[in-house]
């Protein structure tokens, strides 16, 4: 699907995503094996979470940390679950007795993994953000629709009952003329992240494989395991990290898809001097044709819009929605609405995604999915139009029918550079 394709339909099926069917599970009793690439972090919360499910084990896990490595497998040794090692993960993709897997890894290994996972006939997990630059997304995309495997996309607030509930009440027009959407991620629990001089990695680490197609630099504690997702090699911040869970609502809501223009400003204003290269301050604004979206982001304080330290909130002339991941409620503008007091969310939303990969594996039904690889594109490539105005500083507009940018500069970041001798996956 060429990048302009998408991007034109991509709304409508944000939308149409949001349809949590609930299937019976089939070949209920045939064995789901999973495999875990990167195995911190998230990977581990996703395994957990998909082993609560009947009939689902985990039979290899893959890290280029020995350590971590060791640490999980024995964790899943006390659980009666023996699993097979890897380093290399086109070793494990090897593996048949693994029928599907989970990619928890930094995010610029996210597209080669996806793609080679389903070119070995694997189904996969793959964590947000989808692909690190807007070309790995359309890469994904076509890998998606040439292997027709079954790919989930970790956003798993999609499969949260009291996010549909609150996008049917945006559709359902009582709102009024919603004039303005805001989207945001006030981090307190972020500090500062202390300069730290480059060193030899850690024993058992095989930083090499850590690194792939990145720049080639000296190991350097900052840059690895958690932290990764401050340093433009390897993520995108706070825009790609939780931008793209609350800003992938803003357009369900909305039902659009491409916007007409890009600005954003920011800087690190928190801690300036610390190693982290992404903006600690940031606020986008996204240009639609009668409304505009805003992101804001900021670390070390919690008191963003609403009192809230992340949400959406949908700007009618009658009332104003607010919806994060605790629920939602509506504040009315005097007699012009009643109001809808908070309605708590009540389930897992992680374990509710699990459970929606697992049934369209058994169902063999993409269709079903709710966070599929469209879904996840699309919210990952306009999280990157965010962070292109950002470090070019110029307001950006985006040409439909070109599919890139009218700025020559911000048309270099459309894709992000291989090295090592790495390419971007052919499909």
């Amino acid at each position: 699907m060429k990048r302009k394709d998408f991007l034109k339909s991509a709304g409508v099926l944000a939308a149409s995503t949001l349809l949590f069917r609930t299937e019976a599970f089939a070949n209920q009793n045939t064995p789901l094996r999973i495999g875990l690439i990167g195995t911190n972090g998230m990977g581990w919360s996703n395994l957990n979470a998909i082993l609560k499910i009947d009939n689902v084990t985990c039979t290899a896990l893959c890290d280029v940390d020995e350590n971590v490595l060791n640490k999980r497998s024995s964790e899943l040794e006390q659980k009666n679950i023996k699993v097979k090692k890897y380093i290399e993960y086109k070793d494990l993709l090897k593996d048949p007795n693994v029928d599907a897997v989970i990619v928890g890894t930094p995010d610029h290994w996210h597209c080669m993994m996806m793609v080679d996972a389903v070119k070995a006939g694997k189904h996969v997990y793959v964590e947000k953000p989808l692909g690190n630059s807007i070309k790995e997304c359309e890469v994904m995309l076509a890998a998606d629709k040439k292997y027709d495997k079954i790919v989930q996309v970790g956003q798993w607030q999609r499969s949260q009952q009291h996010f549909r509930d609150a996008m049917d009440f945006v559709h359902s027009g009582k709102l009024g003329k919603i004039r303005s959407v805001k989207a945001w991620a006030y981090q307190g629990w972020m500090k500062s992240i202390p300069v730290k001089p480059d060193s030899a990695p850690p024993a058992g680490v095989h930083y090499d494989k850590w690194l792939g197609p990145a720049t080639k630099r000296p190991f350097n504690p900052n840059r690895f395991h958690f932290d990764f997702r401050w340093f433009w090699d390897y993520a995108g911040g706070l825009m790609t990290d939780w931008g793209v869970h609350m800003l992938d609502f803003a357009l369900i809501g909305m039902k659009v898809s491409n916007p007409n223009s890009i600005m954003a400003t920011g800087g690190k204003f928190a801690y300036p001097d610390d190693a982290a290269e992404t903006p600690d301050s940031l606020t986008t604004v996204f240009a639609f044709d009668d409304f505009y979206l805003q992101w804001e982001q900021a670390t070390g304080i919690d008191l963003g819009p609403y009192g809230k330290d992340h949400g959406v909130s949908f700007i009618g002339n009658n009332g104003t929605l607010v919806v994060n991941r605790g629920g939602w409620e509506v504040i009315p503008e005097k007699g012009r609405m009643e109001a809808v007091p908070h309605q708590p969310s009540k389930d897992n939303g992680l374990e509710k995604h699990m459970e929606n990969f697992v049934t369209a594996i058994r169902t063999k039904d993409k269709s079903i999915l709710h966070a599929p690889v469209e879904a996840g594109a699309h919210i990952a490539i306009l999280s990157q139009m965010g962070n292109i105005a950002y470090r070019t500083g110029k307001k950006l507009y985006w040409d439909k029918d070109k599919a890139k940018f009218t700025d020559e500069e911000a048309n270099g970041y459309l894709a992000a550079k291989y090295n090592n001798g790495y390419q971007i996956p052919k499909v």
